[in-house]
């Protein structure tokens, strides 16, 4: 994501205040505390024994009734005790009273499975963000059994802290749905309806994160640059004088002037006259029209003419994404905006802010770098009951300021991206509570040096079930999905090394991959269709955690290639009922080279459980690749069970 050198600073300091504040909200040792965790309406692990513990006054007898069953500790010097629960089955509700020389009672909880659901953005994606697509979902969710708990964003470079300072858990229904993770709903749903088992989901997730920030100081111990930031981050007085230079140089930037709002009359205006404006085109970029290497702000204007009927009740105006922020005005009034580029832009419109014949449509675009203007292959127009107008076409724009090239810029230093930020505040107060396992999506942030992602994530891994004490935890995770501009010559690309790198992850024992290059948008790194997502991971579940080898849960994925004369026959594991073509046409995306590493496009055809793979251009062939693309556009490898097959290469950067 582009961002100005202003917002990295807000944002970091956001993130110190808050790392300050879980700091502030450590356990009080004096009276009985639990953490966030444990409270009222909580899925505890069912089949395991559970660990239930808080802060009391030093020496002080703790007693936890549950289930007919009466557990006894005394508090340790620190004040904390603990208690170990033996194993229950599903079921519910029932009642907890924790007491000592006060007591508290903790009311409708359930045993049932619990799933850590982690990550960066596509990861914390709310349903309240795809209530158009799933709007049927969202007001049908009546699943009581169903909760999650929500994990505030907080940093924290210091130490692992013990506790968070808020949470909450909320049911499946068509109020409190809105706040769970698009992707882990429809992962418990799926899991729920099949073995009607209550489905605790911990979101603990954060948008625009790389790995390391998740991983704790002892999983990165294999990684010596990485364990030298993080001593290097404890210093404070380092990160304070860093944050203090980052908002010294904003300070001294010059304050970019808006001509469309510093004139006698703004350009939003219902007043004002336009002179000079000229033609574009919504959707595209301004630099693909006439206007070169601009960051800055642009007006766009239009008068649009509305029938009586559209008017006199609530709209929707959809913008698709408009690459960075923007501000929506509608005759003369502000109806919205977003700081962003990547929210979908779905302003609700009041009754009344349209009017029957013209309109005047004006929106505000400011872009710091890269191409600005509004993203094509997304909705643009407006609804009103069952009428739609559509917005694309030619509107007039006008330059209401350039910024300046920036020379030098002083970064602050964004706290939750620093190794360790979010397993110290996010993740670390709860590795005390029981789980079934782990969900993770997460990778973009580390595209940008994807080699060393292939031994992040095992690291992830081995820490995560080593904090939780439990080192056969399944982990499922998502593979990311297709995504930018599709390339129609064989080329490299840095996704799909990072793709590669979840692959690899693979050999690491109960682990499994949702194959998601089918489910993106070229334009959206955010895509919309995050439910079978969710089912993929949940059908993965069905297999590895819950034992039933009868689910065909992935597509085929690369076993070995060998060479026969001018063709290689490539092997895959996991094709289910057999290999076949997603659209019965020829196999699509496969690239051959010799050993000069020049890939062409190749033909293939399968043969049984094999694709055999060839290219007239290519006599000796030593090298395939497969679906090795940002956005492997029209890959269509799958299993008859429908899964689409795993990008992959032969090839690697040491032969």
């Amino acid at each position: 994501m582009q961002v100005s050198v202003k917002t990295n600073w807000l944002k970091a300091m956001g993130c110190t205040l808050a790392g300050f504040l879980l700091l502030a909200t450590a356990p009080s040792f004096g009276q009985l505390h639990l953490p966030a965790m444990l409270r009222d309406s909580m899925v505890l692990q069912r089949d395991a024994p559970v660990k239930i513990w808080g802060w009391a006054a030093p020496g002080e007898k703790i007693t936890v009734q549950f289930n007919r069953k009466k557990y006894k500790t005394i508090t340790a010097a620190n004040g904390k005790w603990l208690l170990h629960l033996l194993p229950e089955k599903a079921g519910g509700p029932y009642v907890m009273t924790i007491s000592g020389k006060s007591a508290l009672v903790l009311k409708e909880i359930l045993m049932g499975d619990v799933w850590v659901c982690a990550g960066q953005s596509n990861m914390v994606h709310q349903l309240q963000l795809h209530n158009i697509t799933y709007a049927a979902d969202i007001a049908s969710a009546a699943y009581p059994a169903i909760r999650q708990f929500y994990v505030p964003t907080l940093s924290n470079l210091q130490a692992p802290q013990q506790d968070l300072p808020e949470g909450y858990w909320k049911s499946a229904n068509p109020v409190d749905v809105n706040r769970f993770s698009a992707v882990a709903y429809f992962f418990a749903k799926a899991i729920y309806e099949k073995y009607k088992v209550p489905i605790g989901l911990i979101n603990t997730s954060v948008g625009g994160t790389p790995i390391e920030a998740w991983t704790s100081e002892e999983g990165l111990k294999a990684f010596p640059a990485i364990i030298n930031t993080i001593q290097k981050n404890k210093d404070t007085a380092y990160i304070n004088t860093s944050n203090r230079k980052a908002a010294a140089y904003n300070a001294a930037k010059p304050v970019a002037v808006d001509e469309g709002l510093t004139g006698t009359v703004p350009w939003f205006d219902t007043g004002y006259t336009p002179k000079g404006w000229l033609p574009i085109n919504i959707p595209g970029y301004w630099e693909d029209q006439g206007i070169k290497d601009l960051d800055g702000i642009v007006w766009y204007r239009k008068e649009l003419e509305l029938p009586v009927s559209m008017t006199g009740m609530p709209a929707m105006l959809f913008a698709g994404r408009i690459v960075d922020a923007d501000f929506l005005y509608i005759n003369g009034r502000l109806a919205g905006s977003t700081g962003y580029q990547y929210p979908q832009r779905r302003y609700a419109l009041p009754a009344g802010m349209l009017k029957p014949g013209k309109n005047v449509i004006v929106f505000r675009v400011i872009n710091n770098s890269g191409k600005g203007g509004f993203v094509p292959g997304k909705p643009y127009c407006i609804k009103a009951g069952e009428q739609t107008v559509d917005l694309k076409g030619t509107w007039q724009y006008k330059v209401g300021s350039v910024f300046a090239p920036v020379k030098d810029a002083v970064n602050a230093i964004s706290l939750q991206n620093q190794p360790t930020a979010l397993f110290n505040s996010m993740t670390a107060p709860f590795v005390n509570y029981a789980i079934k396992g782990f969900l993770w999506y997460q990778g973009e942030s580390n595209a940008g040096q994807p080699d060393a992602y292939a031994q992040l994530l095992p690291a992830l891994i081995a820490d995560w079930r080593n904090q939780w004490q439990q080192p056969a935890a399944p982990f499922l995770y998502v593979q990311l999905p297709n995504f930018m501009e599709a390339n129609y010559l064989p080329s490299e690309s840095q996704w799909a090394i990072i793709r590669e790198a979840q692959l690899k992850a693979l050999s690491v024992p109960n682990t499994a991959m949702a194959v998601a290059i089918d489910l993106g948008e070229w334009n959206d790194i955010h895509p919309d269709n995050k439910k079978e997502v969710g089912l993929r991971l949940a059908l993965a579940a069905e297999k590895l955690a819950y034992g039933d080898d009868s689910v065909v849960c992935a597509g085929p994925l690369y076993q070995s290639a060998m060479v026969e004369k001018n063709k290689i026959i490539v092997r895959f594991s996991h094709t289910g009922p057999g290999l076949v073509s997603a659209d019965g046409e020829a196999l699509r995306q496969f690239a051959i080279a010799g050993a000069d590493k020049k890939f062409v496009w190749a033909k293939a055809s399968i043969e049984g459980n094999t694709v055999v793979v060839w290219s007239d251009a290519i006599a000796e062939p030593k090298y395939v690749r497969y679906a090795w693309a940002d956005n492997p556009q029209g890959a269509n490898l799958y299993n008859k069970a429908g899964f689409p097959a795993s990008p992959f290469r032969t090839d690697t950067a040491n032969q």
